[in-house]
C-alpha cells in the first residue's frame, strides 16, 4: 500500500510526455505535444479548447488551438499530484496538494483562473477524484486508520462521511453524470476492478470481471460510456498503478458488460487518472511516456 501512495507524490521521471487524444469510435490517436519533462493527467474543459494537465507540482491549462501552456496560479499550492479535477461549472479546480507541514495530501480547491487555495479536508492523506454534477461534494480515496476507503465531503469542507468498508484499497470514486451513481476501483475481489454503487454507498457491485487490474474509471459526459485504465495481471501488485508499464485504455458500456482497447501504450501512474473524456464524449486525452536514452 505505502508504494501506491509514494507513487502520487510530485515526481520526476526520466521520461518524454507524449500528450494525445484518440477516438473511441475509430482509435485513431492525435499528438497534441511532446514534453522533455514529466506532465500527468489531463482534464478536458467542458469548452472543449483547454486541457488541464498537472508537472512538477503545477498545473497547467493547454490551449488546443495555439498548443501553448501556462501556469495556472495556486498560491501556496504548489506541490500539486496528479489527483485534480474540475467543478461543474469550470469556474473552480479541486486539486490533491501535498502540504509542507508533514508532506501528506489534503484537498484544496482554487478559481480554474488562478487565485488562493482553500483547505477542504484538513484530515490527510486524501486524495481527491470526483466533483459532484450538482457542485455541491467532492468525493476521495482517503487513509483513516490504516485503510484505504472511499469517502464524500461537503465542497466547502465539514463533515466526512465513509462509503466503503472492506479491507485493501477502495480507490478513483468519480461520479455518473447523472449524479445516481459513483464508479471506483476496488481491490476487494483479489485483483483491482471497476465497481459502481450508489452516490450514498449502497449496492456496491463489481463492473468489470477479467482476469486483469482494473484502475480509475471516468463516466463520458452523455453517461454511455466509462473508459479505465488496465495493467496485465503479474505487472503490477494489485493494489499498485505504477508509471513505466505497458497498458491499455480500454472503454465499457455504463451498464456493464463487455470491453474493448481503444489504446496500448506505454505509461500508466499519470495517463489516466483524472477524466479526461471531450464534452461531446467522442475523445480521450491521455498521456503517454518515453524513456529518455541514457
Amino acid at each position: 500500500m505505502n508504494t501506491l501512495k509514494e507513487s502520487r507524490k510530485v515526481e520526476t521521471r526520466n521520461v518524454i510526455s507524449i500528450l494525445e487524444t484518440v477516438d473511441v469510435i475509430s482509435g485513431e490517436r492525435n499528438i497534441l505535444a511532446e514534453f522533455d519533462f514529466l506532465i500527468e493527467a489531463p482534464n478536458w474543459t467542458r469548452d472543449g479548447n483547454h486541457l488541464v494537465y498537472n508537472s512538477l507540482g503545477r498545473l497547467y491549462k493547454f490551449q488546443l488551438t495555439t498548443r501553448e501552456s501556462t501556469v495556472i496560479e495556486s498560491g501556496y499550492a504548489i506541490q500539486c499530484n496528479n489527483d485534480h479535477v474540475l467543478s461543474p461549472d469550470n469556474s473552480y479546480v479541486a486539486v490533491s496538494h501535498h502540504t509542507h507541514e508533514d508532506g501528506l495530501s489534503r484537498i484544496y480547491t482554487f478559481p480554474l483562473q488562478g487565485g488562493e487555495p482553500m483547505l477542504i479536508t484538513p484530515i490527510a492523506p486524501s486524495y481527491l477524484h470526483g466533483w459532484s454534477p450538482d457542485g455541491s461534494t467532492l468525493a476521495y480515496c482517503a487513509e483513516r486508520n490504516g485503510e484505504y476507503d472511499i469517502y464524500t465531503i461537503p465542497v466547502n469542507g465539514g463533515i466526512e462521511t465513509q462509503l466503503t468498508h472492506t479491507t485493501g484499497l477502495n480507490d478513483g470514486p468519480e461520479y455518473s453524470p447523472d449524479g445516481q451513481h459513483i464508479w471506483f476501483n476496488s481491490v476487494r475481489s483479489g485483483l483491482m476492478q471497476v465497481w459502481r454503487m450508489n452516490a450514498d454507498g449502497s449496492e456496491q457491485t463489481q463492473m468489470t470481471l477479467d482476469e486483469s487490474n482494473n484502475w480509475f474509471p471516468h463516466a463520458s459526459p452523455d453517461g454511455e460510456l466509462v473508459a479505465y485504465i488496465t495493467y496485465r495481471k503479474g505487472d503490477v501488485a494489485p493494489g499498485d498503478h505504477p508509471a513505466n508499464k505497458h497498458v491499455e485504455i480500454r472503454v465499457m458500456s455504463s451498464s456493464g458488460g463487455g470491453h474493448r482497447t481503444i489504446v496500448e501504450l506505454f505509461g500508466g501512474q499519470g495517463t489516466l487518472n483524472v477524466n479526461s473524456w471531450s464534452p461531446d464524449s467522442r475523445q480521450l486525452a491521455f498521456v503517454s511516456y518515453r524513456t529518455k536514452s541514457s
